[in-house]
């Protein structure tokens, strides 16, 4: 089992972001066209992203929230770095460009980061390890997706848009502290794209339990028993939400109630965000928590893997939350597309 992570200084998150695009496409117009939803749909809609719009865009206006949250200079970022599973660009960082537009290029690292869903919170590590070393005071972690559903695919009913922007900086001037982490991880092909393949493939028979319920389950209980809590010691708990119904169960399975979770639950209103699942769902928590709250946060990324992570809210929400849009502006706002729209905006007609 090993043992938690935790870094020499204190870190904490010091801003944060979220970005969701505005257009929505129901889960029963996908039906429509393709059938199968005779045992029920996943989630109620999802968002997709407008033809302008692609992960480097939507990780600049969730940062520019964070940024707006966290108080700083973009100058005093040592590091940016942007974890995702659909950057625009094969050979060539997303992260430089989301740089250049906060003013943060120059004496700055710079990094994409890859690892499905759970890209964004290993960005998240590595930025906690940088501030906890002193290497750095302050360093940006992104969580982003267009994310990829092939057409007639169950992944085209849940593979929505958007994601999270985080700040970690230095304790005293978080929003919201780190108490620990903790990784678990193992070699499960349970979903993967190969080199020049445009849409990923997913093995069925992996994806629920040997795949997300065995590595969120795993990293949860090894890290709760570490910390020596239990579900009770949290105010809020968030998940990686593939669908509506994982989550809820694996929260059951772990002895949280549906109010701990609904909070951070937004897949049902803008589906899989992959990258940015769990940590817009962070986001809208913090819209909501007061201070002395404890979160949990565990994401999940196919291939497999789960990173844990346990936060309490300090005092400086109250001064600093509103200084950017909730996330629930985003949520809120729709523009419904049908089949037609949404094929056009997600490039699936290919003319030769």
């Amino acid at each position: 089992m090993s043992s938690v992570m935790k870094p020499k200084r204190d870190v904490g998150i010091v801003g944060y972001g979220a970005y969701v695009p505005r257009y929505r496409i129901k889960a029963q117009e996908i039906a429509r066209v393709w059938g199968g939803a005779d045992e029920g749909l996943p989630i109620d809609e999802k968002a997709v992203p407008g033809l302008d719009e692609d992960t480097i865009t939507m990780s600049i206006e969730a940062a520019r929230n964070a940024m707006a949250r966290a108080q700083i200079d973009a100058q005093q970022l040592r590091a940016v770095w942007v974890g995702s599973e659909s950057h625009p660009y094969a050979v060539k960082p997303s992260s430089t460009l989301v740089a250049e537009a906060l003013g943060a290029s120059g004496a700055v690292l710079a990094a994409d980061w890859q690892f499905a869903c759970k890209a964004g919170t290993e960005a998240m590590q590595a930025a906690i390890a940088l501030v906890g070393s002193e290497m750095a005071d302050y360093a940006l972690a992104i969580g982003m997706d267009t994310a990829q559903g092939r057409p007639h695919d169950a992944l085209e009913y849940t593979a929505g848009a958007g994601g999270a922007a985080f700040i970690l900086g230095p304790a005293e001037n978080a929003l919201a502290t780190l108490e620990a982490s903790y990784s678990y991880v193992t070699d499960t092909p349970d979903f993967f794209r190969r080199a020049y393949q445009h849409y990923p493939e997913h093995g069925n028979r992996f994806t629920g339990e040997p795949a997300y319920f065995d590595h969120t389950l795993q990293a949860t209980q090894n890290f709760l028993e570490l910390m020596n809590f239990t579900a009770r010691d949290f105010q809020y708990a968030i998940f990686h939400q593939p669908n509506v119904k994982f989550p809820l169960q694996a929260a059951q399975q772990l002895g949280f109630t549906r109010d701990q979770v609904m909070s951070g639950l937004l897949v049902g209103k803008i589906g899989n965000t992959y990258a940015g699942a769990s940590l817009i769902g962070m986001t809208n928590v913090l819209d909501n928590a007061k201070a002395g709250d404890r979160i949990l946060l565990v994401s999940f990324g196919s291939g497999a893997g789960s990173d844990a992570f346990s936060f309490v809210v300090t005092d400086k929400i109250l001064e600093r939350r509103d200084l950017a849009k909730r996330t629930a502006f985003y949520v809120g706002r729709r523009e419904l597309i049908d089949y037609a729209r949404y094929a056009r905006f997600r490039n699936k007609l290919v003319m030769n």
